[in-house]
């Protein structure tokens, strides 16, 4: 959808991340939804009021089981000195239909092995690319090599619709070795066809 927001739909949830307020560059639309995920405070990732309808807010560490999804939320940081400049984030572990996706925020440093070693497996890893005011590309790929996870969405990064000061994504396209990569409209993935070997699959806004 955009920045950090995704809209992840599963057989017995929807859930939206990040939601970005309409001075964000991209459209919101009308979303109903069954949970809504705010890694941190800023505007541009938690525009609550976006959605419509009932929903369960989550937005600060813990465990959570709701509508059937599986939820851990763990503390990180949102640059690399330990919160002392842009503060706290929250990196998200969602387990959907026996699929684990981690959604990283705006976090601003690589994960501790102790972090990664907390969350086990990781299956779809949203992974925010731009730098500025999250890792950048270098950092990015060494997250990948950390999670060694099956798919790997960026996020996060520069766009003609949004004027934020971001790296274009195709940074961290040229760190992964990678060409031009065909945007696609969605992504449909389940246990069964989840790919063998880390897959980079970009996502249009």
């Amino acid at each position: 959808m955009g920045l950090s927001c995704f809209r992840i739909r599963g057989s017995q949830a929807i859930i939206i991340t990040d939601p970005f307020p309409p001075d964000s560059g991209y459209s919101l639309g009308k979303q109903t939804v069954d949970i809504v995920t705010v890694s941190h405070d800023h505007p541009s990732h938690s525009y609550v009021r976006g959605i419509s309808g009932e929903h369960r807010l989550v937005s600060r560490p813990g465990e959570y089981e709701i509508s059937g999804v599986l939820i851990l939320g763990m503390n990180t940081y949102h640059d690399a000195v330990k919160g002392q400049s842009r503060g706290k984030n929250i990196v998200y572990l969602m387990e959907v239909d026996g699929v684990a996706i981690c959604h990283l925020g705006d976090i601003g440093h690589v994960p501790g092995d102790e972090l990664i070693e907390e969350m086990g497996n990781v299956d779809i890893l949203l992974l925010p690319v731009g730098g500025v005011s999250t890792i950048n590309a270098i950092m990015a790929a060494e997250v990948i090599r950390k999670f060694e996870p099956k798919a790997v969405i960026p996020m996060h990064y520069k766009t003609p619709a949004t004027k934020r000061e971001l790296d274009p994504v195709d940074n961290f396209l040229k760190e992964m070795g990678m060409g031009q990569v065909e945007p696609r409209p969605k992504l449909t993935i389940s246990r069964s066809n989840l790919p063998i070997s880390t897959q980079v699959i970009v996502l249009s806004p």
